[in-house]
C-alpha cells in the first residue's frame, strides 16, 4: 500500500492550508480565525459543522453507509505557542510573539485533507467525528471539551490522535501500547527570607541560597526516593529574585515541572517536594510557600486500539516503517483526557528531514509539508478499516 492517490492529488491544497495557518497563529482559546478557517473548509466538503465547545473548538460530523455502523473520532490540535518565530520563511508568523512551533498547523491540515477525501468517497459505514481541539498547550482544551459535553453530543466508541515527531524519519510511524506520554504537573515555591546589603550577608536570611539548596535537594527525589524502575523527572525551570548586584532580596520565586506515569509516583513526588521545601527553608531560617498543580494525566494506549492504528499506518507506509516504540516520551499531551473516557490510540508520525531536523517548541521549527499526504492517508485508512462496510 501507499499514500492514497486522491489525497496526493490535493497535496498542494493541504500545503497551502498549512502555510496559511502557520502565518496566522493563535494561542489557547483564542483560535477564532483558525476555527473560522477550519469550519469553512469542512462546510465546503459537505461535512456537518458544530462550533462552540471549549470556545473555539470545531467538530465536523460525517456519516456514510447504512448508518448502523460504529462511530469514532479523529482529533487534531489547532493552537500555537507564545514563541517568537526565527525561521525567516515566506509564510512565517505575522503575529509577534506567537508561532506554530509544534506542528499543530500540520495536524490541522492533515485532518482537513482526510475529511475532504472521506467526504468525497464515503467508503465506510458509520460516523466519523473530526475534532479540531483548541488549547492543547498547557491549558487542557481536551478536558474543557469533555466537560462541555463532547462525548454526550458526539458519542464514539474510540478516539484517535497523532503528533508529528521530528526524531523519527519522515514517512514512518511510531506506535506504543501502554504509556506513550507522561503525566504533566507543575509546582511553585515562594521562599521568604530577609533582605540586606550584599556586603552584609550576616544581617540577611538569604532566599537565593535557600533556593539554590532546594534545586539540589529536589534532585534526590528521583535518585533516592523513587524506585529506580519508575521513570520520573523533577525540573526547576524558573528562579526569580532580586533586582540589582548589591542587594540580597527578601524573597525568591521558583517554578518547575514533574513528569511520571503512575499515580503512586505522582503522590510521592508531590509529598517529597513539599517536605523538602518546608524543611530546607526552616534549616536556613526562612519560610516557604509551596503549591503543586496536577495538570495532564499520562497518555496510555490500550493494546487493541494501538494495534488497529499500527495496521492502518502499515497500509500507508508498509509494516516495515511502523516501529513499536520501546520507550514512552516524558513530554505530555492533553489527549490523555480523551483516552481516560474512551479507548483509542495516540501515535507519532515521523517528520524528520535528517540529522539537522529541528525539534518542536523551537523558534526555528517548521512542519515538514512532505508528510501531509502520509498523515491524511493514515487517517483515511484508519476510518475505512474501523468503519468497514459490512463490519457491523
Amino acid at each position: 500500500m501507499a499514500v492514497i492517490n486522491r489525497i496526493a492529488e490535493f497535496h498542494d491544497d493541504m500545503t497551502a492550508w498549512r502555510r496559511h495557518l502557520h502565518a496566522h497563529p493563535e494561542t489557547a482559546f483564542e483560535e477564532h480565525r483558525t476555527a473560522d478557517f477550519v469550519a469553512a473548509r469542512l462546510g465546503e466538503f459537505g461535512i456537518e459543522v458544530h462550533r462552540g465547545l471549549a470556545r473555539t473548538g470545531v467538530v465536523g460530523t460525517l456519516k456514510a453507509g447504512s448508518g448502523r455502523g460504529r462511530a469514532i473520532a479523529l482529533r487534531a490540535d489547532i493552537d500555537a505557542l507564545p514563541i517568537a518565530e526565527e525561521t525567516g520563511l515566506p509564510y512565517r508568523s505575522t503575529v509577534p510573539g506567537k508561532m506554530h512551533a509544534c506542528g499543530h498547523d500540520g495536524h490541522t491540515a492533515m485532518l482537513l485533507g482526510a475529511a475532504r477525501y472521506l467526504a468525497e468517497t464515503r467508503a465506510f459505514d458509520g460516523t466519523v467525528h473530526f475534532l479540531f481541539q483548541p488549547a492543547e498547550e498547557n491549558e487542557g482544551g481536551a478536558w474543557v471539551m469533555i466537560e462541555e459535553g463532547l462525548f454526550d453530543r458526539f458519542p464514539v466508541e474510540a478516539v484517535y490522535g497523532l503528533h508529528n515527531w521530528p526524531s523519527l524519519p519522515a514517512g514512518t510511524f511510531g506506535v506504543r501500547a501502554g504509556p506513550v506520554m507522561a503525566a504533566f504537573d507543575t509546582f511553585e515555591v515562594r521562599v521568604h527570607g530577609k533582605g540586606a546589603h550584599g556586603a552584609m550577608p550576616h544581617l540577611a536570611v538569604d532566599p537565593v541560597v535557600v533556593a539554590s539548596q532546594l534545586v539540589n535537594a529536589y534532585q534526590t527525589i528521583v535518585s533516592r526516593t523513587l524506585d529506580p524502575c519508575d521513570a520520573a523527572v523533577v525540573s526547576v525551570t524558573l528562579i526569580q529574585g532580586g533586582s540589582t548586584w548589591n542587594v540580597i532580596p527578601d524573597s525568591v520565586v521558583m517554578r518547575g515541572t514533574t513528569r511520571h506515569f503512575r499515580p503512586e509516583v505522582q503522590d510521592r513526588i508531590e509529598r517529597r517536594l513539599e517536605e523538602i521545601t518546608a524543611n530546607v527553608a526552616l534549616a536556613f531560617g526562612a519560610r516557604a510557600e509551596f503549591a503543586y498543580f496536577r495538570n495532564y494525566p499520562a497518555t496510555v494506549n490500550p493494546e487493541a486500539e494501538a494495534r488497529a492504528a499500527a495496521a492502518a499506518a502499515g497500509d500507508v507506509v508498509g509494516t516495515a516503517n511502523v516501529a513499536w516504540q520501546e520507550k514512552p516520551s516524558m513530554a505530555a499531551e492533553d489527549f490523555a483526557f480523551l483516552l481516560q473516557r474512551r479507548p483509542g490510540c495516540y501515535l507519532w508520525l515521523g517528520a524528520g528531514k535528517g540529522a539537522d531536523a529541528v525539534n518542536v517548541h523551537n523558534p526555528r521549527y517548521d512542519f515538514n509539508d512532505d508528510i501531509l499526504a502520509v498523515g491524511a492517508s493514515y487517517w483515511a485508512r484508519l476510518v475505512e478499516r474501523e468503519l468497514a462496510k459490512g463490519g457491523g
